[in-house]
């Protein structure tokens, strides 16, 4: 039985959090809304149309969304189904092939992206979606395997098991009966891959040297060095980078968090 005391404490703990996250998010809003500093009265939503010309956001979100759903269709696809295989089957080598892919998520990116450029400049690919995509998706794939082979090992197998008695096949079973079971696990991958497809800062960087394939967050940088002074423009870039993981997180939210606590739902 929790008492009033630990029950006010903790709700005064969390408002404590509450309020170091959410107001500096609410001074990047405010300053975004703002006007310049001769005149700080009124709400300005010209500063987003002027940030997005200025930093050529148009070009930059269009390749930041091509990039993220490239990363998510084949990750989330490859993860499924190597999860599946390795948390409900048995066979020669999965124990090899598993901790091949903790190796993947054990292994940096920082360590191999330069001797990756240069793989992908002797291919020919630099500058291209591919070059920025699969380094990516590499990356996503040894997470999410890792990720939907725990879901499916902590599973209730007997309903799979019954489906299969029916005379559904392994990917009958998978489509009809395991995936609608593990939607939290899917909606909670598809949230952090997105969050971090979106956010990468590095490979783009690095794969795409002329710029043809700059991310947003690529671009807010080089646009952050040519405003260090216009705060507001600064301020309205951030909001519209940082507002489609936003977004995306308040759409799934509930499954997101039943994924991230719970690890399975079952209905």
């Amino acid at each position: 039985m929790i008492s009033r005391f630990e029950r006010t404490a903790n709700y005064a703990i969390l408002i404590v959090f509450a309020a170091l996250v959410l107001v500096p998010l609410v001074n990047v809003v405010a300053t975004a809304l703002g006007g310049p500093a001769s005149d700080r009265t009124g709400i300005h939503l010209e500063n987003f149309a002027q940030a997005w010309q200025q930093a050529r956001f148009s070009t930059y979100m269009a390749n930041s969304v091509t990039v993220t759903l490239t990363v998510l269709a084949i990750s989330l696809i490859v993860s499924t189904l190597a999860g599946y295989a390795l948390g409900t089957m048995t066979f020669r080598g999965s124990t090899v092939i598993f901790y091949l892919f903790l190796l993947g998520i054990m292994v940096p990116g920082e360590a191999i992206v330069i001797p990756l450029f240069f793989d992908m400049r002797a291919l020919g690919m630099t500058d291209t979606l591919w070059a920025v995509a699969m380094p990516q998706v590499a990356q996503s794939i040894a997470f999410g395997t890792y990720w939907m082979r725990t879901y499916f090992r902590a599973s209730n197998r007997s309903i799979a098991e019954a489906a299969r008695i029916d005379g559904a096949g392994p990917l009958r079973a998978l489509w009809s009966v395991e995936l609608p079971i593990a939607r939290p696990a899917l909606v909670t991958l598809i949230v952090l891959l997105f969050m971090w497809t979106w956010n990468e800062f590095l490979i783009p960087l690095v794969m795409s040297p002329t710029g043809k394939m700059r991310t947003a967050p690529l671009g807010l940088a080089f646009f952050q060095g040519q405003h260090t002074v216009d705060d507001t423009l600064m301020a309205a870039a951030a909001v519209m980078v940082a507002l489609p993981v936003v977004g995306v997180y308040l759409f799934a939210q509930r499954h997101f968090i039943k994924g991230m606590l719970e690890g399975t739902v079952y209905e």
